[in-house]
């Protein structure tokens, strides 16, 4: 990849990661432990035309916005995730994986009446084989929504940055949203939301979405209507700006890198970063922690774009969920 950034700007970037330390960030969302079971397979079943997977073992990590929550870490900044589990066992594997990992765990809501959310994947000779989803997707409570508003007035004044990860399991509702937003304007917090399409309405004032390009079509549908003809990127980016009256709006499109809309200003064409691609799973998050990141740490919107298209370029290249380092990052940046 040709060199995208000049000199002075990588010396800027190269500050920016370095200030990731002192970074400050509350993730609120849904909470999901991810368990992955690895064997091979040398046969068909006879009992069915499918494949016999030979378990050697078994591994479990922090996912849904925990994983955002980890890419912090990850990136030596720290996070203050806020989200619901059962009172299970899966829950407390969720604990442990949290505190094994340094993730904090002062925000976790326990609620009997709900289970933790179990993503089962199983992988063979580096290929997900099928994936078992246990969940319940029901809206959750008034009474854990107020739990998590009482644990975002205690920390607002002492975080940088809000992130709302959306996966639809519950947690992001529009009394939770309109509450959240009040309290981060109040004290002038950028509010970032890696969106879920069926909830794009909801994010009426924050600062920024961060949808892929399929997401940022489907919310352009729900929100402003069915279209006659296909409307190009820079309409959806804008309408979606003008109608949720946010101040920018960052689709990432994969192999064309990523769209950058901010208000009053011209689109900025971010070219990708990535020069292998194994798995984009997870790439999503890495984007909006290392943007967050980035926000706390002083960078314009821009320049925070532009350092967490380089993160996402080194985490498609390693295959599954998977996190950068600093000094992975920095090296990017001396790369670009």
């Amino acid at each position: 990849m040709k060199n995208t950034l000049t000199a002075s700007e990588k010396r800027h970037f190269l500050e920016i990661v370095e200030g990731f330390k002192d970074a400050h960030i509350l993730v609120i969302g849904d909470f999901i432990l991810d368990q992955f079971v690895w064997g091979s397979v040398s046969r068909i079943s006879p009992e069915a035309p499918v494949p016999v997977v030979d378990v050697k073992r078994e591994s479990f990590m922090p996912g849904g916005s925990l994983n955002v929550a980890h890419n912090i870490r990850s990136l030596k900044g720290v996070s203050y995730p806020c989200g619901v589990v059962g009172r299970d066992l899966y829950g407390r594997m969720l604990v442990k994986t949290m505190r094994r990992q340094g993730i904090e765990t002062g925000g976790i809501i326990y609620d009997a009446t709900r289970p933790t959310t179990l993503k089962t994947r199983v992988i063979a000779h580096s290929q997900q084989m099928v994936r078992f989803d246990r969940e319940k997707t029901e809206d959750i409570s008034r009474a854990d929504l107020n739990k998590i508003l009482k644990f975002v007035k205690q920390q607002i004044k002492d975080i940088d940055v809000v992130i709302l990860e959306d996966y639809g399991k519950g947690v992001m509702q529009p009394f939770l949203l309109r509450e959240v937003v009040k309290l981060a304007h109040r004290n002038r917090k950028p509010v970032l939301v890696d969106p879920k399409e069926k909830h794009f309405d909801y994010y009426r004032g924050v600062t920024c979405i961060t949808p892929n390009r399929k997401e940022a079509y489907g919310g352009y549908e729900r929100i402003i209507g069915p279209w006659r003809e296909t409307p190009v990127l820079e309409q959806v980016g804008w309408r979606l700006m003008k109608k949720l009256n946010l101040e920018s709006v960052l689709i990432t499109l994969g192999e064309d890198g990523m769209a950058l809309f901010e208000k009053n200003k011209k689109i900025t064409r971010i070219p990708t970063a990535a020069r292998e691609v194994y798995d984009v799973s997870g790439a999503g998050d890495t984007v909006i922690a290392t943007l967050a990141l980035a926000l706390a740490a002083g960078a314009k919107m821009r320049e925070a774009a532009k350092i967490s298209n380089l993160a996402a370029g080194i985490v498609v290249g390693k295959l599954g969920t998977a996190t950068v380092t600093p000094e992975e990052l920095k090296d990017a940046v001396r790369k670009a």
